[in-house]
């Protein structure tokens, strides 16, 4: 387009004219979350005010700024809605005890002999149940570093197998944010996102287990294993044992419903709603007094917590370890435990709409799609800009948002399904937020599990493999997909 070329009241920005408001934003987010150490919704609003002052500079009036926040906002509403119900999904399942059985029964699988494999599978059950990497990471993960280190396992593997469970789990979950925010972002639905992602994340997840099942053998030479942690808190679980829930086979259903409803492509909302249906009603026929009407609808706006006649009985009877694994873990939930992630989509959306209807965006992109020579390139592309982005606005949330509005419209211009982009932002964006030392996430597991990101980073083996992954099947054209959802032909093998 020439420079010359209207839009509304203003006229199209200069390259440099857009990078201002690009380095505005990265430099408010950098010190923000870097040296203030805050969450990035203030920063990004201060972001969303120098897109508005610049597209005032550009000649744009008020009336027209304001109308592209609220369009830029429309677009993000369904999401929004999906992540309001997930809130109460999430509060319901555990007051139910579905999720409670779903760690329950991956802990089952724990042993020795399979320790990193185990590792990895249990915190994927766990992040795909509760919908957060960085609730599994912290209660988890932190157990999991001291059974290993009790069991002579290397620390760094060890840390390597609960981010690569982790990350999995978030990656793929419908309860998870970034599961929500990435389609959102893209222009598409929470479950056809997830659909788009099973192939080359099957085959990341598939290369990884072996990979740890080999590390493992490598690592562990057999003799006793002090299993005692596991026991405790699986016990703390189950009323039989003196726990908490009723656990029960049939508290799996749930999941299940949710995963059927995505095979046989019901839409999100009603998807996931169904599942909370199952779910209170299996909660109220096993948890009893525990579970009534009442508690549902409290903890599905407030998210779960323990009563103080549960707290009382983890202070008598478990491990202080254990007690805070417990309440860490499954506190939690509810529509206000979704409003960090909501707001933050929202003023993400404020900022992107304006850059979208000024035409900011587009110039940088019309300068940066030159490196990529065709579908692979562009996925390629994404994902090096998720990188940057974690590197330069430390913070998993933007290098989902800003790389998911900067490249939208040149996916629909090349004819790809919003799904590809999708899945190229959470095949780089999420997972390699990890491998980033001041990146919040980075800073969050290396405070937690107390171990460096260069020592666990070599390990996490599912984080640096998925963007790999990803891009090897868009060069193959195997995931490229059409905008009607079909596979996508014209030159799809071509970077």
């Amino acid at each position: 387009m020439s420079e010359e070329k209207k839009t509304g009241s203003g006229r199209m920005p200069k390259l440099w004219e857009a990078l201002v408001t690009l380095g505005v934003l990265i430099f408010v987010l950098a010190v923000g979350i870097m040296y203030y150490e805050v969450d990035p919704h203030v920063p990004m609003f201060v972001g969303v005010c120098a897109a508005a002052l610049m597209a005032m500079y550009l000649g744009y009036k008020w009336e027209e700024i304001e109308k592209s926040m609220m369009d830029g906002i429309y677009k993000a509403l369904q999401s929004c809605c999906i992540l309001i119900i997930v809130g109460i999904l999430i509060g319901v399942w555990i007051n139910a005890g579905v999720v409670p059985a779903m760690v329950y029964y991956g802990l089952k699988i724990l042993h020795p002999a399979i320790f990193f494999v185990a590792v990895v599978l249990i915190c994927s059950i766990t992040s795909l149940a509760t919908g957060t990497s960085w609730g599994t990471m912290g209660t988890m993960g932190v157990a999991f570093m001291g059974i290993g280190f009790g069991l002579g396992m290397d620390p760094a593997m060890t840390a390597g197998a609960i981010l690569s469970g982790a990350y999995f789990g978030d990656k793929m979950s419908p309860l998870s944010d970034t599961t929500n925010l990435a389609p959102a972002m893209a222009g598409t639905d929470v479950m056809s996102h997830v659909k788009a992602m099973l192939l080359p994340t099957a085959v990341t997840y598939g290369i990884t287990l072996v990979a740890f099942g080999v590390l493992g053998a490598m690592q562990y030479h057999g003799g006793d294993a002090d299993m005692s942690r596991v026991v405790e808190f699986s016990n703390a679980l189950n009323a039989a044992n003196g726990g908490v829930f009723n656990i029960n086979p049939l508290l799996l259903v749930p999941p299940v419903v949710v995963i059927v409803a995505v095979a046989m492509k019901v839409p999100a909302i009603p998807g996931i709603t169904l599942g909370i249906f199952v779910g209170a009603i299996l909660g109220i026929i096993f948890q009893g007094g525990n579970c009534t009407p009442g508690s549902l609808f409290d903890f599905g706006i407030n998210g779960y917590y323990f009563s103080d006649e549960a707290l009382a009985m983890f202070d008598a009877t478990l491990s202080e370890e254990t007690a805070y694994t417990m309440t860490r873990l499954l506190e939690s939930g509810g529509i206000l435990g979704m409003m960090f992630s909501v707001s933050m989509t929202i003023i993400a959306m404020m900022f992107g709409g304006i850059m979208e209807y000024t035409h900011q965006l587009e110039v940088v992109v019309n300068q940066l799609k030159k490196l990529a020579k065709g579908p692979a390139g562009l996925v390629a592309l994404t994902e090096v800009t998720c990188v940057v982005s974690n590197a330069t606005m430390p913070e998993q949330y933007i290098s989902i948002v800003v790389p998911g509005r900067m490249y939208a419209d040149e996916y629909r211009k090349m004819g790809l399904h919003p799904t590809v982009l999708s899945s190229a932002l959470e095949g780089a964006g999420t997972v390699t937020s990890a491998l980033i030392p001041w990146n919040t996430c980075g800073v969050f597991i290396s405070d937690t599990l107390d171990i460096d990101v260069a020592h666990y980073g070599p390990w996490a083996l599912f984080n640096w493999l998925m963007p790999i992954m990803n891009f090897a099947f868009a060069a193959l054209g195997l995931t490229l997909k059409d905008m009607d959802g079909k596979p996508f032909r014209k030159k799809a093998a071509k970077v």
